[in-house]
């Protein structure tokens, strides 16, 4: 009798194991993934999520904001810059803090939180055609830019990205 209480108590241990094992590896999926690059920064209760940010800025003027998005372009050269769509049409040019880290080549269509300066800037010509060809962007295509543009930038001192 004894043994088989041994027994028993030896195959609900095992099952008691098992199950525990599957509910750790079935949560762990569940759980998304997060990467800062840069500084660490504690996430807004509601961080930035439209344009709203940039609309009352002139060129001279910034703001120390956190907004949200999603990457839809990176430097393909290093990481270097990005290009952020936030959840009005708008696109935020992203260039980081004192060029103190990069993220990583494939990190379009990931979400996005980051901690920095919102502004506005006229890009120039030749700063244009230069990201255009770090995006990979044709030669036609960069032969079309002829004249400044005024852009919605970003300098982040640190990004969240969620995989």
């Amino acid at each position: 009798m004894v043994q088989i209480l041994d027994k028993m108590r030896s195959f609900n241990i095992f099952y008691a194991v098992l199950l525990l094992f599957a509910t750790q590896l079935i949560f762990a999926q569940e759980q998304v993934k997060k990467e800062y690059y840069g500084k660490k920064f504690t996430v807004l209760e509601k961080p930035g999520r439209d344009g709203a940010v940039f609309e009352n800025l002139s060129l001279k003027d910034s703001v120390q904001t956190q907004l949200v998005g999603e990457i839809k372009e990176v430097c393909q050269v290093k990481g270097c810059w990005m290009k952020v769509k936030i959840n009005t049409d708008d696109e935020v040019f992203v260039r980081f803090k004192d060029y103190g880290f990069f993220v990583p080549t494939d990190a379009s269509d990931k979400k996005v939180y980051m901690d920095g300066i919102a502004f506005l800037e006229e890009m120039s010509v030749d700063d244009q055609k230069h990201y255009a060809k770090d995006s990979g962007a044709s030669q036609e295509e960069i032969d079309k830019i002829v004249e400044p543009k005024r852009i919605l930038r970003y300098e982040a001192a640190g990004v969240l990205i969620e995989e």
